[in-house]
């Protein structure tokens, strides 16, 4: 519910009243004493999707943005004439709130700058922290302070509504903000690095929450594009957005993070792949945010920026589908490299199964994996495989073991088999 106030102008009040009775909702005029060009004062409680047509009567009636309207979030009206209005209007989108609160809502998600730098970048050196130490709730507390969600919003919001300065100053903020959390994450990686808070010699390849981000595939893709539709929706829901500003934070903080760390250890494959996710990810949560405005309805103030403003988000969800397709080149091979090393380990358990099946003396017990270091196109070069003997009297499985792998894969593979002694089941 809103509870919206409007300065009626000196010769519009007739108009007003015109106005507001053809919408057929309940009114209060009061008598503007400040001695200004305002002749009242109008008070008109709404249901939320109310707001929008009833602004658009009044800007019909002369009550431009020359005039005061303001729009005050009602915690409640006791009246039955607001109930039959609430009634009338049921049939129509219940959550979506006036084109003035949603540019208000996604201005007001943008700190100053002073303290979007001073957030940005302390919440990249937290990420960075918590990748290093593989520390998940680390990262998660990263995302929590990251001011990543307003950029996004004000961009698709002044698309919408073709506020060019409103656009501009969103993706300034969003390039800003990434350039600040690569530059940050890659000074404190090489920080702790040089005075050994990391073990000189550490491969960050090999800690899981790095490892995450250095091969996206389409799974990435989902995230980013549910992060900008969930985004929006709550923008033109009018509810907080603190919670989906962590999501969105989820996606573009701990990649910026990671790339930062392949800058300060000197390996570029770590650099590109998660570049890639940043990218992919940014990009897909603008595409997202604004197509999910454009199909709410949300159109400019003045019937000549209609044209304007459609040919706008054309070319700019355009661009962003084109740019993501593209970058979705290295998310598809990657997607196929991950399902190949799938395909490749059911086939080795297979042969393993096949192979230890056939001896009653032995169980299987397990079967490990490892793959070559390539962050693309990995191979499979070890496998380890536990089987459990009843007794000291050793089978000899690594020969058939290791022929019957060769002959799944089709390339030589590196066969430990290791055994344990297991009480009789």
């Amino acid at each position: 519910m809103r509870l919206v106030q409007v300065t009626v102008p000196v010769g519009k009040l007739e108009a007003v009243r015109r106005a507001l009775d053809d919408e057929e909702v309940d009114y209060a005029l009061s008598d503007e004493t400040s001695e200004r060009e305002y002749a009242a004062i109008a008070y008109v409680p709404l249901p939320t999707n109310a707001v929008e047509p009833v602004l658009e009567s009044l800007r019909e009636a002369g009550i431009d943005e020359s005039t005061y309207t303001v729009v005050l979030d009602a915690k409640a009206v006791v009246s039955r004439d607001f109930e039959a209005l609430e009634e009338r209007y049921a049939e129509e989108d219940t959550d979506r709130i006036a084109r003035k609160e949603l540019v208000a809502a996604a201005q007001d998600l943008v700190p100053s700058m002073r303290n979007y730098i001073v957030l940005t970048v302390v919440s990249a050196v937290i990420a960075t922290a918590g990748l290093l130490l593989d520390s998940p709730a680390v990262v998660v507390g990263s995302m929590v302070i990251a001011p990543l969600i307003g950029p996004a919003m004000t961009t698709s919001v002044g698309t919408i509504v073709v506020d060019d300065e409103m656009f501009t100053r969103g993706v300034k903020l969003q390039v800003v903000g990434l350039l600040l959390s690569i530059a940050s994450a890659a000074a404190f990686a090489w920080l702790g690095r040089t005075v050994h808070l990391v073990p000189p010699f550490t491969d960050v390849t090999t800690i899981p929450e790095v490892q995450e981000r250095l091969a996206p595939d389409f799974f990435s893709l989902a995230v980013a594009i549910g992060a900008g539709v969930a985004g929006s929706l709550s923008l033109t829901a009018g509810v907080s957005a603190a919670l989906v500003g962590v999501m969105i934070a989820v996606a573009l903080i701990p990649p910026a993070a990671t790339v930062g760390i392949g800058i300060a250890w000197g390996r570029p494959m770590v650099s590109v792949g998660s570049s890639v996710l940043v990218l992919v990810n940014l990009l897909s949560i603008n595409l997202a945010a604004l197509v999910v405005l454009r199909y709410s309805g949300y159109r400019p103030n003045r019937w000549f920026q209609l044209d304007e403003a459609r040919g706008a988000t054309i070319r700019r969800v355009g661009i962003l589908a084109v740019t993501i397709l593209v970058l979705s080149a290295f998310l598809g091979g990657v997607t196929y490299d991950s399902y190949r090393a799938a395909t490749t380990e059911e086939r080795i358990h297979e042969a393993v199964d096949g192979i230890i099946d056939d001896r009653k003396e032995a169980r299987l017990l397990s079967i490990e994996v490892k793959h070559s270091s390539d962050i693309v196109f990995r191979r499979s070069e070890t496998v380890v495989v536990m089987v459990g003997v009843e007794s000291d009297n050793l089978p000899a499985l690594a020969n058939p073991i290791d022929a019957a792998i060769e002959r799944a894969t089709g390339h030589e593979i590196r066969t430990e088999v290791r055994y344990v002694q297991v009480a009789s089941a």
